[in-house]
């Protein structure tokens, strides 16, 4: 492959997506250019770091003659995932199949339809199952010589050994309030006020900022979230607010996936060709089980995604009152309940506020590795949560 002169740095567009990672996009730069090019990478960073972001903004530099010019046609397709040699792979399932990866294995020993690379980007490569890595592997192993394998995971350890020792590791880092917020401000002409709310109460995650800076209703459910700490003093309301959580975001997801579901079923029926006609084929029946059964696991992901989001809210209130009773620098991530905070850091200690922490991460465990009943892990959460006396120690 020939090599291209690149733009500096924050010059290119394919890199506007990405938020406070000069480091990642002046290697990834180089990488496009010809500079350490390898045929497998690996993008880890924290939830909403923009890990799929930079694979696709470096596949649009491979594809691009200009190295990620953002003008052109190969940059345009490949940022709108369009372009015929660039496959992504993104699931709303609790897994990604032997199935799909064979697939995609085949689709990969295949010569490019352009002239640059043939590109597979697996988003959540830690939702590979056990034979979807042993099928990826040889792939990865012998790779065809115009193909480049881009995989994303949240560390290198959600990774088979044997896949990621192949592969070259790109880190991102949770970006700070002010690239997130600067950010919003230029690419949805978000009011500064209110881009800087967003990106303080998202932690750093992009997707998250983005939808708190769009929406009042998502900026609601989070005001009423980290409002619960301050109001747990007794066993009713600990009980209350686990039964609210779980129905928040039962909500949600059904919000999220009902036009999905819809839109699916109404292909489906097209593609066996019974819309208007009363009579099935065969095929029909086992076609729809199998969507269906998808559709409801993709639904329990999408609960368990919200209910993960909340959480995570709940943690950064115990850490803003840890910070505030130790007289740490620096804004709180949840200003707006100054209040709030103030009374969690009276009434306990900051060894106390981490134990809540602890309890918090031990539900999520509970629910994401070892399948316990959100309900169930919640209830038993909220309670550990309660203030003072009240709590069960």
């Amino acid at each position: 492959m020939s090599t291209t002169t690149v733009p500096a740095p924050g010059a290119t567009a394919v890199w506007d997506t990405l938020v406070g990672q000069r480091h990642v996009i002046e290697l990834l730069s180089r990488a496009a250019a010809g500079d350490g090019m390898t045929h497998a990478w690996l993008f880890t960073g924290p939830p909403g770091s923009g890990r799929s972001n930079a694979a696709l903004a470096f596949a649009g530099a491979l594809q691009c003659e200009r190295g990620g010019c953002g003008a052109c046609h190969a940059c345009h397709t490949v940022l709108s995932k369009t372009h015929a040699d660039v496959t992504l792979v993104q699931t709303e399932q609790l897994s990604i199949g032997v199935g799909q990866v064979r697939d995609l294995v085949r689709k990969s020993a295949l010569s490019p339809n352009g002239r640059r690379w043939q590109i597979m980007i697996i988003e959540d490569a830690d939702r590979l199952t056990d034979q979807a890595c042993n099928a990826l592997l040889k792939a990865i192993e012998e790779p065809n010589p115009r193909t480049m394998w881009l995989l994303c995971a949240p560390t290198a350890e959600d990774v088979l050994v044997t896949i990621r020792s192949r592969c070259r590791l790109v880190t991102l880092t949770t970006p700070v309030a002010a690239d997130v917020a600067a950010f919003l401000v230029r690419t949805e002409g978000v009011p500064e006020p209110l881009a800087a709310h967003a990106a303080r109460a998202s932690q750093g995650h992009i997707g998250r900022a983005r939808a708190l800076a769009r929406d009042e209703a998502t900026r609601n459910r989070r005001n009423e979230m980290v409002r619960w700490p301050a109001r747990l003093t007794s066993l009713g309301s600990a009980m209350n607010a686990a039964s609210n959580l779980h129905e928040l975001a039962k909500a949600e997801a059904e919000d999220l996936c009902s036009v999905l579901d819809a839109r699916e079923k109404s292909e489906l029926d097209r593609s066996y060709g019974v819309e208007g006609r009363g009579k099935r084929p065969k095929e029909y029946a086992p076609a729809l089980r199998d969507l269906e059964k998808a559709q409801k696991t993709r639904a329990k992901r999408r609960v368990l995604d919200v209910v993960d989001r909340g959480l995570m809210d709940l943690v950064s209130v115990y850490r803003d009152a840890i910070a505030m009773k130790v007289g740490a620098p620096g804004s709180l991530v949840n200003e707006e309940i100054r209040a709030d905070i103030a009374l969690l850091a009276r009434k306990s200690s900051p060894e106390e506020h981490l134990r809540r922490i602890e309890a918090i991460f031990t539900a999520r465990e509970q629910m994401l590795e070892f399948n316990v009943p959100p309900v169930m892990a919640l209830e038993s959460m909220m309670v550990a949560l309660r203030l003072d006396g009240s709590r069960s120690s």
